[in-house]
């Protein structure tokens, strides 16, 4: 499921060495009194939970609220925890731009050394994305994509993060997905969405998109001057503004490139169509509108984030602070530190530290 998402201010620039290095220590350091007092799947629920996740970034060191503490934070875990894979129970693939594409490649290798079978991996760490990028059309593109799997092939989280296509928005969103109860990954996959804003957007993975869902995959199936004349008609009509991929957009060479592709491998079902290498965003857009315009079924326009925020603000935007919230978040690291297994002085230092906080 995906287990939330969070909005988080775009800060350029880079964590200094000095804090880098630490946090890669920091980090390990955590990441394994985690795994040796509970266990590999308990770390992958930690890492796929956003208010944990930042409160993490907190510990370590790094700026609260910068979107940068995503792919800092995953870059040192990265680092640290990169050949104690057998200690862990846990490897690490992806990150931050060409490093994300590498992921299939990382995961395979990660399956040969380990003896599991890397292709339900590879496809979660691909479908993850493909829905956060095409099937969520909320106006941020990914960039970074961190997958953390355990070396028995079993069990999996996504952090991910994308950027506004509105450089002037300067925000980015992040991702976060576990494995633990996927049962469908275009349905409803998420517990729970936080974020700090929201707007309208084509979101094809709610429940009430499921006949969109369907006619777009049979749609696929049709040859594409079909489908490009029933995209040359709906041209003729006013159509409402505000969507992320508006219909001047949609290129017909480019598009009948795409239907011809998805003539020839028929698929079944929307997972499978998006699931087909080529289709993205303007894709899923385009046949959203045809079954919308033509066939009459309304996709949802709800943006699946929840308005909300990590603990409130002190000045009281968006909301004067939730101290149970605020408590929830210290006792859940505190219960972390206290169960690991550090030493007696350091665990003191750190507990002393958050109850500063």
């Amino acid at each position: 499921m995906r287990t939330g998402i969070a909005n988080l201010p775009l800060h350029y620039g880079r964590a200094p060495k000095w804090l880098f290095e630490k946090m890669v220590r920091l980090g390990r350091e955590i990441s394994l009194a985690i795994v040796n007092e509970f266990s590999p799947q308990v770390y992958l629920e930690r890492l796929a939970d956003p208010f944990w996740f930042q409160s993490f970034g907190c510990v370590l060191g790094f700026d609260w609220h910068s979107s940068g503490v995503t792919t800092t934070v995953c870059g040192a875990l990265k680092m640290g925890l990169t050949g104690l894979e057998k200690e862990t129970g846990i490897f690490l693939a992806g990150g931050k731009g060409r490093a994300s594409r590498k992921t299939p490649q990382e995961i395979e290798n990660f399956g040969q050394r380990y003896s599991f079978s890397a292709q339900p991996l590879v496809y979660a760490s691909k479908m993850s994305a493909k829905v956060d990028n095409s099937a969520v059309q909320d106006g941020y593109q990914l960039y970074h994509h961190s997958f953390f799997g355990t070396i028995d092939g079993k069990n999996w989280a996504v952090v991910q993060q994308g950027m506004s296509a509105n450089k002037f928005s300067g925000w980015a969103r992040r991702y976060h997905w576990l494995s633990e109860k996927v049962t469908d990954f275009v349905c409803e996959p998420h517990s729970g969405i936080i974020a700090d804003q929201k707007g309208e957007t084509l979101n094809l993975i709610a429940e009430e998109s499921n006949q969109t869902r369907l006619i777009s995959s049979q749609l696929a199936q049709e040859k594409p001057e079909k489908l490009i004349t029933l995209l040359e008609k709906i041209q003729n009509l006013d159509l409402p503004c505000g969507h992320e991929i508006k219909i001047n957009n949609l290129k017909k060479e480019s598009l009948n490139r795409i239907f011809l592709k998805t003539y020839q491998k028929q698929p079944e079902n929307f997972e499978q169509l998006l699931g087909i290498y080529g289709v993205g965003p303007k894709t899923i857009r385009a046949l959203s509108l045809i079954s919308e315009l033509i066939y009459g079924t309304k996709p949802s326009y709800q943006d699946p984030a929840k308005f909300s925020f990590a603990h409130g603000g002190k000045d009281g935007h968006p909301y004067p602070v939730n101290q149970e919230t605020y408590e929830k978040s210290i006792e859940i690291l505190h219960q972390a530190i206290k169960k690991a297994k550090i030493g007696r002085r350091e665990k003191i230092e750190a507990i002393r530290q958050l109850r500063v906080l």
